[in-house]
């Protein structure tokens, strides 16, 4: 009992880093239609820069602060420079921005080199928290599962509740309807953008707090992002949030129990969602 309730916390744990990663992805990829393989490196940019200001400062909340800054000006960048002007080409889209992906990565190696970096967060999400049966748990991974939550919220609040929302929603549906009514649809996507920008840098920081920052984590992240999107249908943060269940559930009971095959699992979960519901779980037919 002890040994499944360990397993299920950190699968928990491993499915919101998933989903903070992928709901920002789903949202660039399902909302905006722009493949956007820099996703993943836009998550490493926040977890070291997030690094870095905390160590500076002190103080973990402006290393978060800063990390959402940096990722979401580089995502401007990105949008702005490298993938409005490809917008209705995909396979140039992929292109480009896995040559954007490659060349930060390696800028980020250059400066920080191959060790890996370890977060020191603040004490009231330090330490341990006594539970029945596993006796405790540490702090920082329920502080994940719980900023998972808010953070799901806040984007099921602002897309379904707000006029942003709204207009997110009809750009989607109809762009040319929504233009000739005078709402500046470029500007609406752009923000959608940042916003994913956003989410992943703050994912790197607190990915890094919970686990640890270290070059190669752009992909990993950035795969488990497509496999989750895939899985629950892109744009859908239902479909992000049950995907990143099914994808962490799948790889911690797998790791714990066939090591050999967890990896197989999860790509085994996409394979047949693919043939039984192309556009995923919650996804709409395009």
């Amino acid at each position: 009992m002890k040994l499944y309730l360990l397993i299920t916390l950190n699968a928990l744990t491993v499915a919101s880093l998933y989903f903070l990663v992928a709901s920002g992805f789903s949202l660039i990829f399902g909302l905006l239609r722009l493949v956007n393989m820099a996703h993943g490196a836009l998550f490493l940019v926040g977890g070291y820069v997030g690094y870095d200001v905390a160590s500076s400062t002190g103080s973990w909340v402006l290393g978060l602060i800063g990390a959402m800054i940096a990722s979401g000006l580089i995502g401007v960048f990105l949008h702005r420079f490298l993938l409005q002007p490809v917008k209705d080409d995909e396979l140039r889209q992929a292109l480009v921005s896995i040559g954007f992906a490659v060349i930060l990565s390696d800028l980020l190696l250059a400066r920080y080199g191959g060790a890996t970096l370890q977060f020191t967060p603040p004490e009231i999400i330090y330490g341990s928290t006594p539970m029945m049966i596993i006796g405790a748990y540490p702090t920082i991974r329920l502080f994940v599962m719980a900023t998972a939550i808010v953070v799901g919220v806040a984007l099921w609040f602002l897309i379904l509740h707000t006029r942003l929302g709204s207009l997110i929603r009809a750009g989607v549906d109809d762009r040319d309807i929504l233009g000739t009514v005078g709402v500046n649809v470029p500007k609406i996507m752009s923000r959608v953008f940042i916003l994913g920008a956003v989410l992943a840098g703050l994912a790197g920081v607190v990915g890094g707090s919970a686990l640890s920052v270290a070059p190669g984590e752009d992909m990993r992240y950035l795969l488990s992002s497509l496999v989750v999107v895939i899985v629950g249908g892109m744009g859908s943060l239902a479909g992000a949030a049950l995907g990143a269940l099914l994808i962490g559930f799948a790889e911690q009971f797998g790791m714990a129990f066939f090591p050999n095959y967890a990896m197989l699992s999860t790509f085994m979960i996409m394979v047949i969602v693919l043939a039984l519901r192309p556009q995923g779980i919650f996804g709409r037919k395009i």
